[in-house]
């Protein structure tokens, strides 16, 4: 079996997919990334390994994310790209004719903008963490709520509570206000849910003109209660693929399939054993010049493979891998 493998190392979460030859699904993985990238890819990769079939070749490994310069280090990735390129790639394979991408994961929000299958506008939110993942982890924790459970509460409810949701301090500050003032639980959190969408589309997608197709993705499209938001707010529907919360890595694998098979080019990865493999970031200040840049030096089992951060090119061009293609 030949398969592509997409990472995406984000600040949240890190997740990992292997895809066939037609663009399937074969495996997936969602994990916390915890502050740590390269132990949480090495963790994803020995589990997706154990997933998989004993005889299957890897054709090309992608990586994307806040995370994707370091890991793109760490399994000599084929392709590296942007959170933009690679959930607009993964949604058009999802649906052809998108052209409105909605994505909020962990701690940012985007959107992204198709006309024809080219991505011609995009504005992401990674300035207040209101409406994203982990601030609906803790809301939720603090109602004493399942986050899975948050999305299904919002549609018990009989009348949406007014929440301010421009912002996160305030959102909450509100909801305590509202709950002692004796607001249901079902009702502050649908009218959380219809203030973080409107946050979302008065912000995010400020002056952008939606139009559908629209897909919605990201770990926040599990959420019902958001989704139901946004389909009344937009007076469209909003479509959620099965694999919502891993497109990112769906697209850097569909991305990597088309820079190697398509290209007729070998897959450059380190294989699944980098997953034991002894890996290390570490930084020094270099004193070339007056800009005293931090460079970061990736090694493995204590062999220097990879320099980054120089501005001038002294160390990075010495780089196993390139990281320039974002």
């Amino acid at each position: 079996m030949r398969l592509a493998l997409g990472i995406d190392v984000g600040s949240v979460s890190t997740n990992l997919v292997a895809i066939n030859e037609s663009g399937q699904v074969q495996s997936k993985l969602y994990l916390r990334t915890q502050g740590n990238p390269i132990a949480v890819v090495q963790k994803g990769l020995s589990q997706l390994k154990a997933q998989l079939p004993e005889d299957i070749t890897v054709v090309g490994c992608g990586v994307t994310g806040s995370g994707r310069q370091l890991v793109a280090h760490l399994v000599q990735a084929d392709c590296v790209k942007n959170e933009i390129t690679a959930h607009a790639m993964a949604a058009l394979a999802v649906n052809p004719k998108v052209r409105t991408v909605i994505e909020i994961g962990g701690q940012d929000s985007k959107i992204i903008i198709l006309r024809d299958g080219v991505v011609v506008d995009f504005a992401m939110n990674t300035i207040c963490a209101a409406g994203t993942g982990s601030f609906l982890d803790r809301q939720a924790a603090r109602l004493g709520v399942d986050i899975s459970e948050l999305g299904a509460l919002a549609l018990e409810a009989k009348q949406a509570t007014r929440i301010a949701g421009r912002c996160a301090v305030f959102a909450e500050s509100d909801m305590v206000h509202k709950q002692q003032m004796g607001h249901p639980i079902p009702d502050i959190v649908r009218g959380l849910c219809e203030a973080l969408v409107r946050n979302y589309l008065n912000n995010v997608a400020k002056g952008k003109t939606i139009e559908p197709p629209i897909v919605f993705q990201g770990g926040v499209a599990a959420n019902v209660g958001i989704r139901k938001a946004f389909q009344e707010a937009l007076q469209q529907e909003v479509e959620v693929p099965e694999h919502y919360d891993v497109m990112g890595a769906l697209g850097a694998a569909l991305l990597a399939e088309r820079a190697t098979v398509a290209l007729n080019q070998p897959s450059r990865w380190r294989g699944f054993s980098i997953a034991h493999a002894d890996c290390q970031a570490v930084s020094h200040d270099c004193d070339g010049c007056a800009n005293h840049c931090e460079v970061m030096e990736f090694r493995i089992a204590q062999q220097s493979v990879a320099f980054w951060g120089d501005r001038c090119g002294k160390w990075s061009q010495s780089s196993s891998v390139g990281v320039a293609n974002n």
